[in-house]
């Protein structure tokens, strides 16, 4: 009983499900193509979700401040990867990505008196030395370009500013 009928609603069904009894039903008598044609149809489909075995799902612990932090983005100017070719001899060019040289560096504030650790580029350390220290950076860095924890330095230190100027 392996063969497969076409329906009416020309729909492979396995010829076990379209006669359950064989060809006759039980008792001997054929029975009505009305029969056989409800068993064809579906009732209404069923939204069925199957249930998840890890329970119900849970937001995500790491919140976006955290994900820009581990970023490989540098946190005073914002220098992040760059996309490029590899050249080879016989000038075929492969995708590949120019990572920024990213390292943890301890800055001291001035105004403030403490000490932050940012993960920033070589070239950001270099601008620091030329311009004078942390504060006067972050002070002319523009706020797009600063990530949060060094936005919240910013404001800490232009506050500090504004009541030394005040007081």
């Amino acid at each position: 009983m392996t063969e497969s009928l076409r329906a009416l609603d020309s729909i492979f069904v396995p010829y076990d499900i379209l006669y359950p009894g064989g060809a006759r039903a039980q008792g001997g008598r054929h029975l009505s193509a009305s029969f056989y044609r409800s068993r064809l149809t579906c009732p209404a489909p069923i939204a069925y979700i199957a249930a998840s075995r890890a329970g119900p799902s849970r937001p995500n612990p790491l919140s976006l401040d955290k994900l820009r932090a581990m970023s490989r983005r540098c946190e005073l100017t914002g220098i992040g990867p760059m996309t490029g070719h590899n050249v080879s001899h016989s000038n075929v060019k492969t995708k590949r990505r120019f990572l920024p040289a990213l390292a943890p560096a301890s800055l001291q504030s001035d105004s403030l008196g403490q000490t932050f650790k940012l993960k920033i580029s070589n070239a950001a350390r270099r601008t620091l030395d030329f311009r004078g220290g942390l504060d006067v950076f972050l002070i002319k860095a523009k706020d797009e370009a600063l990530s949060p924890r060094a936005l919240k330095i910013k404001r800490q230190v232009k506050a500090k500013l504004a009541n030394a100027a005040v007081a």
